[in-house]
């Protein structure tokens, strides 16, 4: 296909299909003339992944090409690809960054950062020590003990079991996959792309269990107190009753 047919498929303007070929994170199409070449399913695959990259990361180009010349560094490994796409495993210039920073004197421990370890611990994880969400979870852990909730560590395990359990169906989804951009726009879907809709499904539970566990117990004393009130009025509209 031409490189308008690719921007149309794509929804990627031809100007920006252009620049991402100069930089290197498209591939370069098969040449037909001087000035023209042709383009494949390929094509189509890397775009969309590179747009999803960037709009639903938020990520630069500059990053994002970081993060393709680093999936197809480690392309033999599938964990290490899960991990660079999710942000969870650095590339080579954000190592360079975490190696500067941690030359320079420590940062204070957040707070609920210990709490957040244990729980992790006690799930039995083996997570990277600059996972984001281990601190994600601590700030919860530290903002429920600044509220003086009863809910610690210990109360979020059942919350860490169903989580474990929805990481298996996403490892599953994984499965199957050969091509190495194929694994990688899989990763995006199942860990990003459904986050919203796993919130959504939530809360839709969330609707029909409070309505079985508590709609139920206030509807009978709501008609009762109906009955009663109609009860009422028709003793006095009927002297006889």
């Amino acid at each position: 296909m031409k490189v308008s047919e690719l921007s149309r498929r794509t929804g990627v303007q031809v100007p920006l299909i252009k620049y991402y070929l100069r930089e290197g994170m498209l591939p370069p199409g098969r040449a037909t003339a001087s000035n023209q070449a042709d383009y494949g399913e390929d094509h189509v695959h890397r775009l969309r992944f590179i747009r999803t990259l960037i709009a639903t990361r938020g990520l630069s180009a500059g990053a994002t090409k970081e993060i393709l010349d680093a999936i197809t560094a480690e392309q033999e490994d599938l964990h290490q690809v899960f991990g660079i796409v999710l942000g969870v495993r650095p590339t080579t210039k954000e190592e360079d960054a975490g190696t500067e920073r941690h030359s320079t004197e420590p940062e204070p421990e957040p707070a609920g950062l210990a709490d957040a370890r244990q729980l992790i611990a006690e799930m039995g994880w083996k997570v990277s020590p600059g996972n984001p969400a281990a601190h994600t979870l601590a700030e919860v852990l530290a903002a429920l003990a600044d509220l003086g909730a009863d809910i610690d560590w210990r109360g979020l395990l059942p919350y860490a079991r169903l989580a474990d359990s929805i990481a298996d169906v996403d490892v599953q989804q994984m499965r199957g996959e050969r091509d190495l951009l194929a694994q990688a726009e899989r990763a995006v879907m199942v860990s990003i792309l459904l986050e919203p809709g796993l919130l959504a499904l939530r809360r839709l539970a969330q609707e029909a269990k409070s309505a079985r566990h508590f709609g139920a117990a206030a509807g009978p004393a709501r008609r009762t107190q109906h009955e009663r009130t109609g009860a009422g009025a028709r003793k006095c509209a009927d002297p006889l009753v």
